[in-house]
């Protein structure tokens, strides 16, 4: 039976920019230009003789033709992604998520829990390392980095972007009374730079003449060591937020050092496919909290 369809690319950006309520947002997922949603949309508009969108203050929402047709297309993309995984022997629930060990094993495995629970049929596959996966070959589906390199035609979303305090054992923190005194705690740090010095200028300190750090290992390692009472650490304030929570660490000083932010990058076809889109919402809202003005990575 022949079927009048209109065009894939077209209902492609009509599916996207009604999901997001955004024409820009479509383009961000796609990796295509504004101007390319609007005119597919428009050409299917002009297709199917009826306004999908109507425009409002700030940008275009859908129109009831538009939301009743969305609410049957999503739901037929998500059908031919399905069978495409099944064709290939991937479980449609499977997603692989590339990301940094210190993030994985004190951000998003502490946080899992709450995504596994509101999606139980997605099978999140963490794959840590601190080399980038090569997401246009689809090594992985979602890539999580805190120094993120330009990937082309691969859209960025900011997870956190939190800033960074000293951070030790309660105990050790009840010894400070003054930000010059940390000048005499072993200090730990991650071996990718020494943000020491100029958070110490931050909190008035004179740091002329400042050693370097007692412990420069990974951050994966030094943190860890700090809540073993090894030292005192410069991390952001979301990783090490859950060993607050346990009272294994607490803030040294209350002075912020504003760093690197942790961003979430999809390759857009694998953005086509649900399970991918609900961890990457998942986790860009998770990180809400920790989403700062005065930090890197917002906004753009």
């Amino acid at each position: 039976m022949s079927r009048s369809l209109p065009p894939l690319n077209a209902l492609r950006a009509f599916e996207a920019a009604g999901r997001h309520g955004s024409f820009s947002s479509a383009a961000a997922e796609l990796g295509v230009s504004h101007s390319s949603i609007s005119r597919h949309v428009r050409g299917l508009e002009l297709r199917l003789g009826v306004n999908l969108f109507r425009t409002v203050a700030g940008g275009v929402e859908l129109s009831p033709e538009g939301r009743a047709y969305l609410g049957q297309v999503s739901p037929a993309f998500d059908v031919l992604a399905d069978a495409t995984e099944t064709l290939t022997g991937r479980a449609p629930g499977v997603i692989t998520i590339n990301c940094e060990p210190t993030f994985a094993m004190h951000w998003l495995i502490p946080r899992l829990g709450t995504f596994l629970a509101a999606f139980p049929n997605v099978e999140p596959r963490i794959t840590a390392s601190y080399t980038l996966a090569n997401l246009t070959a689809f090594e992985a589906d979602v890539a999580i980095r805190s120094v993120v390199r330009t990937v082309p035609d691969v859209p960025a979303a900011l997870v956190s972007n939190a800033p960074m305090y000293p951070f030790a054992r309660p105990e050790i923190c009840a010894g400070v009374t003054e930000p010059s005194d940390l000048l005499r705690l072993p200090r730990l740090q991650d071996r990718r730079g020494n943000p020491w010095y100029d958070w110490f200028n931050a909190a008035g300190v004179d740091a002329d003449g400042l050693e370097a750090p007692d412990w420069r290992m990974r951050a994966d390692v030094a943190l860890p060591a700090a809540v073993a009472g090894q030292g005192v650490m410069l991390v952001s304030a979301d990783l090490a937020e859950v060993h607050v929570a346990r009272g294994d660490l607490a803030r040294a000083w209350d002075v912020p050092l504003w760093g690197g932010c942790y961003m979430a990058l999809v390759e857009p076809q694998a953005a086509r496919r649900r399970a991918v889109r609900d961890f990457r919402d998942w986790v860009t809202a998770e990180g809400a909290p920790w989403q700062s003005p005065e930090g890197p990575g917002y906004g753009g």
